[in-house]
């Protein structure tokens, strides 16, 4: 089975070794999408709860995107 892990760039820890955290992971077929936090460049935005909501389904959004899925591809 073969893994694809998507927003990992730039993840370092200790040592310059690669963090193991992903946005979100693909294998067999399905998109497994990690919680979402509503940063915009590390930052968490400022503003309300629905400030933060609508933040954090836009960074759902974007990876869906980068993996080349859309809301229509999601399943809860």
């Amino acid at each position: 089975m073969s893994i694809k892990r998507y927003g990992v760039e730039g993840g370092k820890g200790t040592g310059g070794q690669h963090l193991p955290f992903a946005r979100a992971v693909e294998a067999n077929g399905w998109l497994y999408v990690s919680g979402q936090v509503p940063m915009v460049n590390g930052e968490v935005v400022a503003g309300n709860i629905v400030a933060q909501s609508q933040q954090a389904i836009r960074n759902v959004l974007s990876i869906l995107s980068e993996a080349g899925y859309g809301p229509e591809h999601v399943v809860r």
